[in-house]
């Protein structure tokens, strides 16, 4: 079976007022679908859905990494932040002097994505716990076949995975490269390791992955191949509820995760957009190159500041003030500019956006950073590892500098919309250091150019790749790349649509009408009712 489409496609936005699901993978989202049609809450489907995601898409998530969520219930919005810290035993000397890798046990952090579960369900679910983890057991169980776009990034990861050499990858392959199984759209994969995993997750509501059966593993393995990751760092780990951070573009709020996550860098390039003179088309050459100036300063700010609050202060009131704001539109001129901060790196990560009949919404966000992560998979746990410490610095003072019991620089950020106070709903870009610049264009297709949710997502995207380097996806056309080019941009066409993130609308109207958009990027769905 080829999965390519030859032919031009359009999808249509999904609208519905029962509830609603919209994520990166079809099977995931009924699995979210699912619970809503059982009575349950918003925060119920978006805990089912990513359950699922990590057994659907484990690509780009899994068991052993972090979550962001913001949830809107009662006109309140509230932050969790269930990213994980850097164990005890990790600190600048263990490195000698050396990068922090990108696989091995070196740079795993505490996994936060599984107590986040359980803390979003504490406050907001409905349904039994357990509940929730059902659709995404049985797919562990039973197995499923694999769709286009996640057999695609599987076999890129056979490759590159392949490469890696030690007795702590071989567990990795035993799970996701079992004999006689090829990642090809179709194929069916099963992993009876998670299937149980998630059992004694759902029966213990989480507290099995820190302090029971599956925290001894992680905690054997790692002994065992010399990693920091310990028992006791698993057993004091917690999320924390956060006061999420905001931004008015135009008649709107737009409303991130404060740091250790990167969400601040999107608000920083709206407020230097919100009220400029931009040209009224979207795809006219000037907006387009304010929006990519605008996002180099902010992420000079972000790659410089932003950091874990616990250990470092980051003057985020000074960064959204109006004072900054005006400093920094002076460096915006007609002509691109290097802003001398160091490059985006990629990622991978899955976003979902839930919405239930009584106005609840979630904007949820998993990731294991770089697609499946260390590449290390606890024996008999079927739990992959983050590799999120790898985000750390190592410059000496630098405020993102590796420390024991801190939480690196976070790239994943849950974005929501409101307007004059009241929930418009939940969005997000997923994927690496894109989705602050994707967090930026779905906000003004949106807001300024009026586009439906499906419409913002689909629009063809640019991404800042480094200096003026930037890269565009080829339906941008070529009277704009030139009139870039004239601009100063070093210009990159891609047709290779990855790299561009992979976003999911979820909007709700005044009258209670739900009305949703799924990446045309991604194998994803809108499933509603």
């Amino acid at each position: 079976m080829n999965p390519n489409n030859p032919y031009p496609s359009t999808r249509q936005p999904v609208l519905a007022r029962g509830g609603m699901v919209a994520t990166s993978q079809p099977l995931a989202a009924q699995a979210g679908l699912f619970v809503l049609r059982e009575g349950g809450s918003a925060a119920d489907a978006a805990i089912a859905t990513a359950a699922a995601l990590t057994v659907l898409e484990p690509t780009s998530n899994g068991l052993g990494g972090d979550v962001f969520a913001l949830a809107w219930r009662g006109g309140e919005l509230h932050g969790l932040n269930a990213s994980g810290a850097a164990p005890a035993r990790w600190n600048m000397d263990t490195l000698g002097g050396n990068p922090i890798p990108r696989h091995g046990w070196t740079p795993v952090t505490v996994p936060g994505g599984v107590r986040g579960w359980a803390d979003l369900h504490a406050e907001f679910g409905k349904l039994p716990f357990a509940r929730l983890l059902e659709p995404a057991i049985q797919y562990a169980r039973r197995g499923y076949p694999l769709s286009p776009e996640v057999a695609r990034h599987w076999a890129r990861a056979a490759q590159s995975y392949g490469l890696l050499k030690g007795p702590e990858f071989a567990e990795w392959f035993k799970v996701f490269m079992p004999q006689g199984f090829t990642p090809v759209a179709g194929a069916v994969w099963a992993s009876e390791d998670h299937a149980r995993t998630l059992e004694r997750i759902a029966e213990s509501h989480g507290a099995d992955f820190y302090d029971g059966h599956t925290a001894r593993a992680i905690d054997d393995a790692s002994r065992q191949a010399g990693g920091f990751l310990s028992a006791d760092d698993l057993a004091q780990h917690a999320s924390e509820w956060v006061t999420p951070i905001s931004a008015a573009y135009q008649d709107h709020e737009v409303w991130e995760i404060p740091p250790s996550g990167q969400g601040i860098a999107a608000l920083i390039a709206l407020r230097l957009l919100d009220g400029m003179d931009l040209p009224p088309q979207r795809d006219d050459p000037r907006a387009l190159h304010a929006q990519i100036e605008a996002i180099k300063l902010a992420f000079a700010d972000a790659h410089k500041l932003v950091a874990d609050q616990r250990h470092s202060e980051v003057p985020v009131e000074f960064l959204l003030s109006e004072a900054h704001r005006q400093m920094l539109r002076q460096s915006i001129t007609d002509t691109a500019h290097d802003p001398q901060t160091r490059p985006p790196s990629s990622g991978g990560t899955v976003y979902l956006a839930t919405a239930d009949g009584e106005g609840n919404m979630v904007s949820f966000i998993q990731s294991n950073y770089m697609g499946f992560g260390s590449g290390v998979v606890v024996p008999g746990t079927g739990v992959a590892l983050h590799n999120r410490g790898h985000n750390f610095n190592v410059e000496e003072g630098h405020a993102n500098r590796l420390a024991p019991g801190k939480r690196p620089y976070h790239t994943i950020i849950p974005g929501f919309l409101t307007r004059q106070g009241q929930a418009v709903g939940p969005f997000g870009v997923m994927g690496g250091f894109m989705q602050p610049q994707g967090h930026v264009q779905v906000v003004l297709n949106t807001v300024r150019s009026g586009l439906n949710p499906q419409a913002a997502i689909d629009a063809p995207r640019w991404q800042w790749l480094a200096g003026k380097e930037i890269e565009v996806e080829y339906e941008m056309g070529q009277p704009v790349i030139r009139e870039l080019i004239r601009m100063g941009h070093t210009v990159r066409v891609q047709t290779e649509k990855a790299s561009f993130g992979r976003g999911q609308i979820i909007w709700r109207t005044p009258e209670g009408v739900l009305m949703g958009g799924s990446e045309s990027r991604a194998d994803g769905q809108v499933a509603a009712f």
